[in-house]
């Protein structure tokens, strides 16, 4: 049995901005990779709303920062053998740093983070596909140069690396989310990729 770990913000959560609601559970992207995969594989749902890379937003009820989370998640779900990053929306808001290279930044942090865990079992360290988030306009400043740092980031670290954008349109209504059409075409675009990275 091979393990995916799907580790992110509102999108993986499956956050409906019509509502707001949640999205049902056979319509979320990790849901819907599950689908895709078969038995072979378990993929975990870790999704938080506000979820950044790196970066503390101390507005939130829950504890946002997801490299401050993430060794307790890898221990949680070990052995994995891959983990996916679909983060960054949160860390370009303007109260938590609002800049694409900081979230480049926090990406390598949760890299880092998964290449330096302790795995008391000696399991292998997991592969890792970094997933840009969808975009309203790829080609504006802010959000839609993320992608083209995280592009560089994985192909300096040997990474994975999806471009959201490529599968899957934000809704009109807030210009971040993705509807339920959406969430389950990222699923279904992420299914060869991870099909590859695991040697499936």
């Amino acid at each position: 049995m091979r393990t995916v770990l799907c580790y992110g913000d509102s999108l993986t959560w499956g956050y409906n901005v019509e509502g707001p609601s949640r999205h049902a559970l056979e319509d979320r992207w990790p849901t819907v990779l599950q689908r895709e995969l078969g038995e072979g594989v378990h993929v975990v749902a870790e999704g938080l709303n506000g979820r950044t890379t790196a970066f503390d937003d101390h507005l939130a009820g829950a504890d946002r920062n997801g490299a401050r989370f993430l060794p307790t998640v890898l221990s949680s779900h070990a052995p994995l053998d891959l983990v996916i990053f679909l983060l960054g929306t949160n860390d370009m808001k303007p109260w938590i740093h609002g800049q694409p290279f900081a979230a480049r930044q926090g990406m390598r942090r949760l890299i880092g983070i998964v290449r330096g865990h302790d795995d008391p079992l000696g399991h292998p360290e997991p592969k890792i596909l970094i997933v840009a988030p969808p975009v309203a306009a790829p080609g504006e400043k802010g959000m839609g140069e993320l992608a083209g740092y995280y592009e560089n980031l994985a192909d300096e670290t040997g990474c994975g690396f999806f471009d959201a954008s490529a599968a899957a349109g934000v809704t009109p209504l807030d210009g971040v989310h993705l509807d339920a059409e959406n969430t389950r075409k990222l699923g279904e675009a992420l299914a060869p990729v991870v099909r590859v990275m695991l040697e499936l």
